[in-house]
């Protein structure tokens, strides 16, 4: 899993119990998963179509520092799928987990429409990002 993207938490981040509110979290999660999905697939008609259980392991106080970890795991017809883990960027403890996040491409009438990669494709991504 490669950790890309990391936040500050902030006062306007923070839930009752002052601690990281779930929603702001996982709106996090969905724009950096739709980004990966995005540079994966050459597009941006791409559309959140699942995320499996949500596993909340810890929480995150004010002037926490997380960070945003993704994985590819597969490539459909029209989708592609990750999964996810944030963490505490210091303490390197997990703060959510979830197995699969699976985005599709579209048209633009928001149909799921074919995006034209194989796993050749995928790889030499992933070999670019690496240089």
């Amino acid at each position: 899993m490669k950790f890309y993207s990391r936040k500050l938490i902030k006062p306007e981040d923070l839930n009752a119990r002052n601690t990281l509110f779930g929603g702001v979290l996982l709106s996090w999660i969905d724009e950096e998963a739709g980004i990966y999905a995005m540079t994966k697939l050459g597009t941006k008609s791409v559309v959140t179509k699942y995320m499996s259980e949500i596993d909340f392991i810890s929480s995150a106080q004010q002037g926490d520092v997380i960070e945003i970890g993704l994985a590819f795991k597969r490539l459909g017809r029209t989708s592609i799928c990750f999964s996810c883990e944030v963490r505490n960027i210091f303490s390197k403890q997990s703060i959510i987990k979830i197995d699969t996040i699976v985005f599709v491409h579209v048209d633009t009438e928001g149909k799921p429409q074919p995006h034209g990669k194989d796993m050749a494709n995928i790889e030499l991504i992933k070999h670019k990002q690496n240089d």
